[in-house]
């Protein structure tokens, strides 16, 4: 892992830390625009202006409003007052608005696949120049129906063909310096227009012509790419299979019609290839071909293909390495397919208080137990600290803090990487570490804390999640981890938020700084936080907005999204590791980092 300096890009990030065990709102950004909208509005119902969808002369009879009241979910919100829902909820004086940043989005579940034939979007002063019009049938791979780089604001009707059960606005380029608002988003059409496709793979028998199962690739069979577990993978064989042609099979149960294959490719993916049909997995008959191929997400949409079976058949490899897939799904009608696990349903931001620790307890005394376990022992990352039990250096300070301690003690017995200082490979260094795991697990929602961090050299305080499936057995980076907030004293200007699984973690992970140059993070409480669904995920820094993660975007570019599963929150403050560098002459013990509360909306 490097410890050179990050890049303002959501590449490049903090390194992991995976675990060896186990009300407040925030406030509008700008609230000179809310006056002024209040006086908008204020105008509007003076004159007796009354809202009613936009409905043009013209319009097919059939065609109906499937958006207003919906369920509707967002990239981000600019504050409570501007919540997403307030875009369907037919009431032309509320709107939602996003933050100050590009891209931003915002998609409504209209229950149940339609036919999408027009979009109305009705714009405030903060609109979008850039932006397109998606449907999708699972609220995670999309496809574009319109586009534009030249969007005018106001009041835009927009007739489009697509089909799907949600429908998203993706803001690409604003007008102003302030986010994207809408007061209205409408989509119109017929419900119940769906094509009938549902997803034909999941779980079906997998035959390759060979796969890979030792210690760099272990368990990589063919029946990981239709397990619906982005984190598991098939690679052909290291000892016959880095050659071409290189191939994998679908026994879909009975002949099916095949409208869409995804390919969710490891770095070892396919230059060239080709999608086959068979009644027999003997006679196989072309159906998609490319010398093209870019690896990560491949949707290949509008296929006309019959048979029991469908083939992925390599024919040139884009390395020296064999072919290797997270996931194949197919998707048509027929086959015999078993339905595959549905997601968790989408939160509403800011949502509802759902869990917290405001760490009210008297002085010296431990974290609430009910909440939190204590994770004792050595760290990870080559870190130098003993992290101990009980409330040595864990404890409540009695005004409504807890405080997680650093300091510079010998843990007798202990094993520690060599410290600089003192050459001993005994921990020379205490601090605390404590999960949520034993007690609260959750998936999507909004995750905040309210922290003043430590910031002297060698020292890496850090709020973040882990899989909890990582307790049961499942693997760092396969498990997933969302680093909410890290914090290097090296770097006292800049905190990092960052995301590792396997295919980008460590200092390959996806993530981004926020940097207030000339500051010090150290000097003062900040909240960090993250909004969190199944299809984003949105980091803020005192209510700011720094770094969304479009789920589509990282699965095009980076790798798998390994977040549709339940997280426990941890808190620590290391010492030393591959990332901040040892304490030198300069650090100053002990060092506190203080936690305001920890709190967690759906």
């Amino acid at each position: 892992m490097t410890t050179a300096p990050f890049a303002a890009v959501p590449s490049g990030t903090a390194p992991s830390r995976p675990a060896p065990s186990g009300t407040a709102l925030r406030p509008p950004q700008h609230r000179g625009r809310q006056a002024f909208v209040r006086l908008v509005t204020a105008l509007v119902l003076a004159a007796g202006a009354l809202f009613i969808p936009f409905a043009p002369t013209g319009t097919a009879a059939t065609e109906s409003l499937l958006s207003q009241g919906r369920p509707v979910t967002a990239s981000s919100t600019e504050s409570v007052a501007f919540p997403a829902a307030s875009a369907v909820d037919g009431d032309g004086g509320t709107r939602w608005s996003s933050a100050f940043a590009d891209p931003q989005w915002i998609q409504v579940d209209l229950g149940a696949t339609a036919t999408v034939s027009r979009v109305v979007l009705q714009w405030e002063a903060a609109y979008a120049t850039g932006f397109k019009l998606q449907t999708s049938a699972d609220g995670s791979t999309w496809t574009d129906v319109y586009s534009t780089t030249t969007g005018t604001g106001g009041t835009q009707n927009l007739t489009v063909s697509g089909s799907g059960r949600y429908v998203r606005m993706y803001g690409t380029a604003r007008a102003t310096q302030y986010g994207y608002s809408l007061w209205e988003f409408q989509v119109y059409g017929v419900a119940g227009g769906a094509t009938g496709d549902t997803e034909l793979s999941y779980q079906r028998p997998a035959v390759a012509s060979s796969y890979q199962d030792d210690g760099n690739c272990g368990g990589c069979l063919p029946a990981k790419v239709d397990d619906q577990d982005p984190g598991t993978r098939w690679a052909t064989s290291a000892t016959t299979g880095w050659t071409d042609p290189g191939w994998i099979y679908l026994d879909l149960g009975a002949t099916a019609q095949i409208h869409k294959v995804v390919l969710q490719w490891d770095p070892a993916y396919a230059a060239a290839y080709r999608l086959q049909v068979s009644n027999d997995a003997a006679t196989w008959t072309d159906i998609y071909s490319t010398t093209t191929g870019k690896g990560f997400k491949e949707t290949i949409t509008n296929l006309n293909g019959s048979g029991r079976y469908i083939r992925m058949y390599g024919t040139a490899r884009a390395s020296q390495y064999g072919y290797s897939l997270w996931e194949f799904q197919v998707y048509g009608t027929g086959g015999a397919p078993t339905p595959p696990p549905a997601l968790p349903p989408n939160p509403s931001f800011p949502g509802h208080l759902v869990w917290s620790d405001e760490f009210n307890g008297t002085n010296g005394t431990a974290p609430d137990a009910s909440k939190w376990t204590t994770d004792p022992g050595p760290g990870v990352n080559n870190e130098l600290e003993y992290y101990t039990s009980g409330n040595r250096n864990l404890y409540q300070d009695g005004t409504g803090n807890l405080v997680i301690e650093a300091r510079k003690e010998v843990t007798a017995g202990s094993s520690c990487p060599r410290d600089p200082l003192s050459g001993s490979t005994t921990c020379q260094y205490t601090s605390g570490r404590i999960n949520s795991s034993d007690h609260f697990n959750f998936t999507y929602g909004h995750a905040e804390a309210r922290i003043k961090v430590t910031g002297t050299q060698g020292l890496w305080p850090a709020f973040w999640m882990l899989g909890a499936d990582f307790k049961t057995g499942t693997p760092w980076p396969a498990s997933g981890e969302i680093d909410i907030m890290e914090h290097v004293g090296k770097v006292a200007d800049s905190v990092y938020s960052t995301l590792h699984a396997p295919a980008y973690n460590g200092a390959g992970g996806y993530g981004s700084p926020y940097t207030v140059a000339g500051s010090d993070f150290a000097s003062a409480f900040h909240t960090y936080g993250v909004d969190w669904d199944s299809a984003h995920m949105t980091f803020y820094v005192d209510g700011n907005a720094f770094f969304t993660v479009d789920r589509n975007v990282l699965e095009t570019t980076r790798g798998p999204w390994v977040y549709d599963h339940p997280f426990y929150l941890i808190l620590n403050n290391a010492v030393g590791g591959d990332w901040p560098g040892a304490p030198d002459g300069t650090t100053v013990f002990p060092q506190k980092m203080l936690v305001d509360y920890v709190r967690v909306y759906q």
